[in-house]
């Protein structure tokens, strides 16, 4: 059975996708649901089983000598999150029961770290550090500091030897595409601004505040979730190399750039008020972000990476212009 914590969000649905495609039906969703629209990112899976999150432990207990692998995706991943101590129970304390017990019980474990790890960018977006390397991060929130704190932990204990079979920290960049929509404020601007831009109604950018860029030229790596899917199959499957990887496309956009995409596919220019960055954010704001992905690809991962434009045009073409946009 392959395990993904997260499994009924985002990446996690579109990655039981993928491996459902490969016909693994033996999938475990370990996740919450709610009361919203979140439980219909699952429901195209052939699924194994639904765990809750609070019971994963005592699910592997009896079951985890069936067990291959472990995706761990399931984070609070909302950059505005204040509660500390959920945040660090949710992200840092979880991680390190689930390392243990893949450690102990022989397990692959494959696990979400975060481009936010990587702070504003100053001390450059290079995931071949080490320790001391990686002690230098300075995150800008609550979010990406627990995800750069278990990223600590993780190197320290593999240096000591207390490490799973393989394992691999996957820091996501500027990801979109299908089964987002769950994520309210959080989704990308492509979901946001899809119907305003098909209606002819203004979207909203950020003004720069900075005179090295223009207002809508602040830029993100933007890397299509299929391609992320593709990524950690690939760990699955051909992953020799234990470490912190980047998941991105090495190419950094501007968000006009990602607009420009969208009203493309829709045949609409978009039209773009831009206003101010709001006060609260505006000192930790990310002017640019661009993943360097040598390390992947000199570990042997050799697919191309799906280029901007193709990525919305697929993702406006076959899901948010459908009644049903899910994959």
């Amino acid at each position: 059975m392959l395990v993904i914590t997260g499994g009924g969000g985002f990446i996690g649905s579109v990655l039981a996708a993928r491996l459902n495609a490969d016909g693994h039906g033996d999938i475990v969703i370990v996740d919450r649901f709610g009361s919203g629209e979140k439980w219909r990112n699952i429901a195209k899976r052939d699924l194994c089983e639904i765990v809750p999150i609070d019971g994963l432990f005592g699910w592997l207990d009896r079951f985890g000598d069936e067990v291959e692998a472990v995706f761990h995706l399931g984070a609070i991943s909302d950059t505005t999150e204040s509660d500390a101590d959920l945040v660090i129970a949710t992200n840092f304390s979880r991680s390190v029961a689930l390392w243990r017990w893949c450690a102990g019980a022989q397990r692959r474990l494959i696990y979400a770290s975060s481009a936010a790890t990587y702070g504003d960018g100053t001390a450059g977006f290079d995931d071949r550090g080490d320790i001391p390397a990686t002690k230098r991060l300075r995150p800008l929130n609550l979010y990406g500091w627990s995800k750069h704190a278990f990223d600590l932990w993780a190197l320290r204990e593999a240096a000591a030897g207390r490490a799973p079979p393989f394992w691999a920290g996957v820091k996501f960049f500027n990801v979109f595409g299908p089964n987002e929509y769950h994520k309210g404020e959080m989704m990308s601007l492509v979901a946001k601004n899809y119907r305003p831009i098909t209606a002819g109604e203004p979207i909203r950018l950020f003004k720069s505040h900075r005179p090295d860029f223009g207002d809508g030229e602040q830029t993100r790596d933007f890397v299509y979730v299929k391609d992320c899917a593709e990524m950690l199959r690939w760990m699955l499957r051909q992953g020799r190399q234990s470490g912190i990887f980047n998941f991105g496309t090495g190419r950094a956009r501007s968000f006009r750039d990602l607009m420009g995409a969208v009203g493309a596919v829709c045949g609409v220019a978009p039209v773009i008020d831009y206003i101010d960055t709001p006060a609260a954010i505006r000192p930790n704001y990310q002017y640019w972000t661009e993943a360097q992905m040598t390390k992947l690809r000199a570990a042997g991962y050799a697919a191309p990476f799906t280029p901007l434009e193709d990525a919305v045009a697929d993702y406006v073409t076959h899901y948010l212009a459908r009644p049903d946009p899910y994959l």
